[in-house]
């Protein structure tokens, strides 16, 4: 539980936020730490005498934002968890509210690991933070978005960070089960029967070489306001990606277990808008298989029929994301009336050549959407670059025996290749968008040596759905 309370208290640990230009101005008795201490962004400094005086540096204040904030307090709740007492805690700065909200965000953001458990000092019961620049009501209003954000987002990167063997079918399904249960959400799944009984052609054909069974699984969130707009979102759950038959080689698969990127974004929005009552409603869709080698696996050359009647001719089993979440679109698009929908997708290596870590590839049918997520990327660092829609990009996966081909025979552009192959799975949707993260959503991280989750797209969502409020 997070506790901050805005009473004034003489605390036996302090933390000081200082821009450089604070900094500079001061002329009390800290000035004796300048040798060690300058306010640049992102350095921290604890000096231990009676009182143990934490500093943390902002850097200029006019380059300052909220990522940034956020960002500077992660790593120092990190870098600093064994340092920290578990104590009441005055906090000291003149930041605004929306800006102290990413700081407190930051801090227990910082406090993930995996498997999470709430071992950081942060979570101790003995712990509690104090600031006076905030009414009582506006600071208990912070942490309950953070906490519900720690909730959502923790949840999603534990999933995708989990072994392979840890991370069946079975395993997520019953997880999914019991969050619903908890938080109110309408529980749906469709095994490998019942899918073949809807027509999820595409879906199955990559779960059938697999030795656990399908789940394509249909989660909804509904408010109680009257009128308010439904968010369709569909996750790439992939549970481990060997390529199938077109498999993988051998160096870094073990990344592969990476490949529910998508719906690992979507779990930790769905449980963050459900703990916080947001209002606006959410369908979410995770067709989740695994794309496994085995007697029984789909085969290049094979003609499979979506859900949607159309057909597609399988070049290479390892395009299965755009199979699966060709069937989740058209599904959602025919069953469900939504104002907008936005898939996400570790979906393709072209996407990492072309912006390596920097950003996700935007692509959408709608000037006002991509603008949109657009911006919501750019203030929460979670950042996407849009690539176009061209309709002649269509001509490369023509096939000669089926409507569509999986891939382009092409070497190039292969992540606008599967964008256009997923548009003709949207059933006419005026607002929807394809996010491919295979670039972001598993990467570099300071809780891990190896690559891990990052979080990436759940405060990139959050943010955009709160412009439908």
């Amino acid at each position: 539980m997070i506790k901050i309370d805005n009473k004034k208290i003489t605390a036996n640990q302090n933390i000081y936020l200082f821009t450089e230009e604070n900094w500079n101005d001061l002329t009390s008795d800290f000035k004796k730490v300048s040798a060690f201490f300058s306010a640049k962004k992102g350095e921290s400094f604890v000096l231990v005498n009676e009182v143990t005086n934490i500093f943390i540096g902002l850097g200029i204040s006019s380059k300052l934002n909220g990522y940034d904030v956020q960002s500077i307090a992660n790593k120092f709740s990190y870098d600093f968890k064994d340092k920290l007492q578990a104590i009441e805690t005055s906090i000291f700065c003149d930041l605004s509210k929306d800006l102290f909200e990413e700081f407190i965000k930051g801090l227990y953001l910082g406090t993930y690991c995996y498997p999470f458990e709430k071992s950081h000092v942060f979570w101790n019961e003995t712990f509690s933070l104090y600031h006076d620049g905030l009414e009582q009501t506006e600071l208990e209003e912070i942490t309950t978005r953070a906490e519900a954000l720690c909730y959502g987002q923790f949840a999603g990167m534990d999933w995708l960070n989990k072994p392979a063997n840890y991370k069946t079918v079975d395993k997520l399904s019953e997880f999914l089960k019991n969050e619903s249960e908890i938080n109110g959400l309408t529980y749906k799944v469709l095994n490998r029967q019942e899918s073949e009984k809807e027509g999820l052609g595409a879906f199955l054909a990559v779960n059938q070489g697999s030795a656990q069974e399908a789940a394509f699984t249909i989660l909804e969130y509904h408010t109680k306001k009257e009128n308010a707009p439904t968010i369709g979102l569909v996750g790439k759950c992939v549970l481990f990606d060997t390529g199938g038959i077109s498999i993988k080689p051998s160096d870094n698969m073990h990344y592969m277990k990476s490949d529910m990127g998508g719906a690992s974004a979507v779990i930790g929005t769905l449980l963050t808008a459900a703990k916080l009552q947001l209002p606006v409603n959410i369908v979410a869709i995770l067709p989740i298989t695994d794309n496994a080698v085995s007697e029984r696996a789909y085969l290049p050359s094979d003609v499979i029929t979506a859900y949607n009647g159309k057909t597609i001719e399988v070049l290479n089993t390892d395009a299965e994301g755009r199979m699966t979440l060709a069937d989740g679109l058209s599904y959602l698009s025919r069953n469900y009336k939504t104002d907008v929908l936005i898939d996400l997708a570790t979906l393709t290596g072209s996407a990492v050549r072309m912006f390596g870590y920097t950003c996700g590839a935007l692509f959408s049918n709608n000037l006002e959407l991509k603008q949109s997520l657009e911006k919501s990327g750019d203030k929460t660092n979670q950042r996407l670059w849009n690539l176009p829609l061209w309709d002649v990009w269509t001509d490369d996966f023509k096939s000669d025996v089926a409507d569509f081909k999986n891939i382009s025979s092409k070497p190039f552009g292969d992540c606008i290749v599967a964008a256009k192959f997923l548009e003709q799975f949207i059933e006419g949707h005026e607002k929807w968008a394809h996010l491919d993260i295979a670039g972001v959503a598993f990467d570099a991280v300071n809780y891990t040596k190896e690559k891990a989750a990052t979080g990436y797209g759940v405060q990139l969502l959050l943010d955009f759905i709160k412009k439908y409020q």
